[in-house]
């Protein structure tokens, strides 16, 4: 394949990649969010909201998330930056975390304890 032939392939590879990526978020931008689990108990459900809305939607985990500073990342849905996230434990607990701002924070550290959190950066 000559240069420009491959320059062009090239080209056209970025196109569809970038035109596939706008198609699965639906137009809307696509935000990822890393949950690192801090806690002492697994994290086996978590869900995320527009802020205030309720309209939860389920985030694929895999596998339940065990505690002592184990990361997960998750795709939001929609392109917000402010979620409601409820997050399910191994125990039973269920917690709310409100109103937390994706754009700015792409991420959320579970602390031990008292299930207060830390915003990543």
């Amino acid at each position: 394949m000559s240069r420009p032939d491959a320059v062009l392939a090239a080209a056209l590879s970025a196109c569809l990649v970038l035109s596939a990526a706008h198609a699965h978020a639906g137009g809307e931008r696509t935000r990822y969010f890393e949950l690192v689990n801090a806690s002492h108990d697994s994290v086996t459900a978590l869900a995320a909201a527009p802020a205030g809305s309720g309209a939860y939607a389920p985030l694929a985990l895999g596998v339940p998330l065990r505690g002592g500073t184990r990361a997960v990342t998750v795709e939001l849905p929609g392109g917000a930056c402010r979620y409601d996230l409820r997050v399910g434990f191994g125990d039973g607990r269920t917690l709310l975390y409100p109103g937390i701002d994706a754009c700015r924070h792409p991420g959320l550290r579970l602390r031990p304890g008292d299930g207060r959190t830390t915003a990543t950066r």
